[in-house]
């Protein structure tokens, strides 16, 4: 169910694909899950397709609120607290920007506890049976594992609630005129706080980039005469400031979004953000040092302590081997390909030589992706999301070393800005076209090539060559649209990797040699206008809804981006030298005496800035040190009561007791 305003309408957010009945027969196992899933209080709705049929399930409020209730699932109530939820006392808790009571993330969890705890409680096998196959449903095992083990439920995937699809079209996808304006709260409430982060991040990123590119467009196009040696050093100066400056407002403007979605998160220095309510049994410590927790303290630390250190030493071999396949794998090839470019005198040419390298690197860079996940499913990390960071830090090194290495070579080697200049313009404009095609044209060729065969088979089998075929349920063109899934593969992250990583690897380009070119500013801020819309239209038309996920921030790309900006802070010195410096004497003069100071002096005002701008806004932590505060005051009060209820029913002397053990405790 979903509505705002107090109404209800019935949606069907999640389908499963089952096989089309051939047989009529009794104990089928579809029509046994149909019966099952209503009993635990959905609504389901078969629609049959040209090869298959699709349970398309909804949850009442009510059906939801127990499970809510089940999972024991935390939720902000009206006092500040976050407390478990419970359907009697709904009043009490908050609702989400939309008017709904659970966040999608949320009642996609229930979904999946509600179908998946389905499970054999009488104690005897049930025997089922589809098509002829005859299959044993064990006491205590989940039907929908059963049934998915023996290829009944082909998939389960989340469903468009159409009505709101169709109100984001209206509002975000085909609204060109807004630019950057988006409705964020919107995209949040449809799919999830991620990719509403991610697109908050895109819309306040292409914002800011208005400053620097009306700057870079003066410096590019204008002749200051005399005074044209220092355009390029105040730029330089400034596109550095406005970077540092934008991380820490988005810092802000995160924690900001948070606090309005009503998502609690501890901030630390070196793991981001945690959610509150983490159990230990979450944590992936070895049962035995769990168990024994508390017994022998001395023992219990060595044990953890060595624990950690294995951990870190698992890590850092795999980071030695990434880094190790790169130096002795990649950069040969990238060196190569840098000198080739240079000999080639043709334009044409290099275009054409630059997306067959970039097409090459695509393939060998997702190889190493995959290789990456298998060497992070062998390390020990607290969560997935801490796994899905360590993906993207080895992953991201690779495209670092294939996207800049023939860049530094051009810079250090050549010393040619006009043809630094030119890669820049091939790069720019080859990968926004790669990215576009990629974004849009291949799910879509997927989408059809699907259809395609759907039909064809379909006509073999009624044994027609003609007349058309038609897909009328839109829960079958869901079922043929791709996943919003990563180029690396769908282990540990989702189709906003490569989103994120194409806003990356841009921030790097533009950032790393915005003295070569600073016309590219303005490219970028032009090129994420039309990401914004073509993302939108991708994840609401031609991909089927994404899986929501719980992570409330950018995670490890904003270290990413911190670290670019240190980059560039290197790489625009060095440009600067270059032009300075151009016989290659490299002696320390006034002109490059004044470079390295400029450059020590950007690092510590870059440093300086995440000091001086606070991470958080002032009503935030206000309401945040409120919410504590009533917390703690409740408990204590909880607390108390409950000491003197206990007190009260004891003997003089168990009271006596009780003190002497609370006294040992505390001392």
């Amino acid at each position: 169910m979903n509505g705002s305003n107090g109404e209800e309408r019935v949606v069907h957010e999640v389908a499963m694909v089952v096989p089309k009945r051939v047989l009529e027969e009794e104990g089928n196992c579809v029509e046994f899950l149909v019966t099952e899933l209503k009993k635990r209080g959905m609504v389901v709705d078969r629609v049959v397709g040209l090869a298959d049929e699709f349970l398309k399930v909804a949850a009442p409020l009510e059906t939801l609120g127990n499970a809510a209730a089940e999972l024991h699932i935390r939720k902000p109530t009206r006092l500040g607290i976050d407390l478990p939820f419970e359907m009697q006392g709904s009043e009490a808790f908050i609702r989400q920007p939309d008017g709904l009571l659970f966040s999608w993330f949320e009642r996609f969890r229930c979904y999946q506890h509600l179908i998946y705890g389905i499970v054999n409680c009488g104690g005897y096998d049930v025997t089922l049976k589809l098509n002829g196959r005859v299959f044993c449903w064990v006491a205590g095992e989940s039907l929908l594992r059963r049934l998915e083990s023996e290829g009944v439920i082909k998939q389960m995937f989340p469903l468009h609630d159409e009505f709101k699809r169709k109100e984001l079209l209206q509002t975000w996808a085909l609204n060109w005129w807004n630019f950057t304006n988006q409705p964020i709260d919107q995209i949040y409430s449809y799919f999830g706080a991620k990719i509403g982060v991610y697109f908050s991040f895109l819309g306040m990123y292409t914002q800011w980039l208005i400053f620097p590119a009306l700057l870079g467009f003066i410096v590019q196009m204008v002749d200051f005469g005399s005074l044209q040696f220092l355009a390029l050093p105040i730029f330089f100066v400034s596109t550095i400031l406005w970077a540092a400056l934008f991380l820490q407002f988005w810092k802000r403007k995160n924690a900001a979004l948070l606090a309005r979605w009503q998502i609690n998160c501890l901030v630390g220095p070196s793991q981001g953000y945690r959610f509150l309510g983490m159990e230990w049994s979450s944590l992936p410590f070895p049962k035995e040092l769990i168990k024994n927790l508390g017994n022998e303290r001395s023992k219990e630390k060595e044990a953890y302590q060595r624990y950690e250190w294995f951990a870190y030493r698992k890590r850092f071999r795999n980071d030695v081997l990434v880094i190790m396949s790169i130096i002795c794998l990649q950069l040969p090839f990238e060196l190569a390909y840098a000198h080739i470019f240079e000999i080639i005198t043709s334009d044409i040419i290099k275009y054409v030589l630059t997306a067959i390298y970039l097409l090459i690197i695509q393939y060998l860079t997702r190889l190493g992706g995959k290789v990456s996940v298998k060497l992070i499913n062998r390390e020990i990390n607290e969560s997935v999301e801490y796994r899905a960071n360590s993906l993207i830090y080895k992953v991201f090194g690779l495209y670092f070393m294939q996207t800049y290495i023939g860049i530094f070579y051009h810079v250090l080697l050549h010393r040619n800005f006009m043809t630094l200049r030119q890669v820049l313009i091939q790069r720019l404009i080859i990968s926004q076209v790669f990215w576009t095609l990629m974004d849009g044209s291949l799910p879509y060729l997927k989408y059809s090539y699907r259809k395609y065969r759907a039909r064809t088979k379909k006509k073999m089998e009624d044994g027609s060559s003609t007349g058309k075929i038609q897909i009328a349920s839109r829960v079958e063109k869901e079922y043929f649209k791709p996943t919003y899934s990563a180029s690396i593969g769908v282990e540990l992250e989702d189709g906003l990797f490569d989103d994120s990583l194409e806003l990356a690897l841009q921030f790097g380009m533009i950032m790393m040699f915005a003295c070569a070119f600073p016309l590219a500013f303005a490219l970028a801020a032009v090129s994420n206008v039309m990401e914004i819309r073509t993302n939108a239209l991708k994840l609401l038309v031609t991909l089927r809804r994404p899986l929501p996920r719980a992570a409330a921030t950018i995670g490890a790309w904003l270290n990413i981006w911190q670290f670019l900006v240190v980059m560039s802070i290197c790489t625009n010195s060095v440009l600067l030298v270059c032009l300075y410096d151009q016989e290659g004497k490299w002696k320390i003069e006034p002109g490059l005496a004044a470079i390295l100071i400029m450059e020590h002096v950007l690092l510590l005002l870059k440093f300086g800035l995440s000091r001086l701008v606070p991470e958080e806004p002032a009503w935030v932590r206000a309401s945040r040190v409120k919410n504590v505060t009533q917390a703690q005051d409740m408990y204590c009060k909880q607390l108390l009561r409950s000491i003197s209820g206990e007190l009260a029913s004891m003997t003089k002397p168990e009271q006596e007791q009780q003190q002497q053990d609370s006294g040992a405790l505390l001392t």
